[in-house]
């Protein structure tokens, strides 16, 4: 804006330049960032033995087949066994728990430590 005033002017000139400078991709690179830089990344501890940790994660956007449209994703972290279970469009952490309980816990236990 600096540089602007001193061989231009027109009318709103500084919101003009404002307005550009948000739009601008080479303005947005150069912008300096106010926040403190992110800390180390801190990996996960490596479980002992199965079921002492697993992921969980959900495949949504899939057509309606007998009622399902998503997949739950469990994964033993120790192991990288996976297990694939159908599940409906919205699925709340109620019925997520009862699907884990029937599908993880029944066949392979718990025990990892709560």
């Amino acid at each position: 804006m600096a540089l602007l005033a001193e061989r231009f002017y027109w009318p709103h000139m500084e919101s003009d330049v404002e307005a550009y400078a948000q739009t601008c991709l080479i303005c947005q690179q150069d912008k300096i960032k106010a926040k403190k830089p992110a800390g180390l990344l801190q990996p996960l501890p490596i479980p002992e033995r199965p079921c002492e940790s697993v992921s969980m994660d959900f495949i949504v956007g899939l057509p309606n087949t007998d009622g399902f449209a998503s997949i739950v994703v469990i994964v033993d972290r120790f192991s990288k066994y996976a297990t694939f279970i159908p599940a409906s469009k919205e699925c709340p952490a109620e019925e997520t728990a009862r699907l884990f309980l029937k599908h993880v816990v029944k066949y392979w236990g718990c025990h990892g430590t709560l």
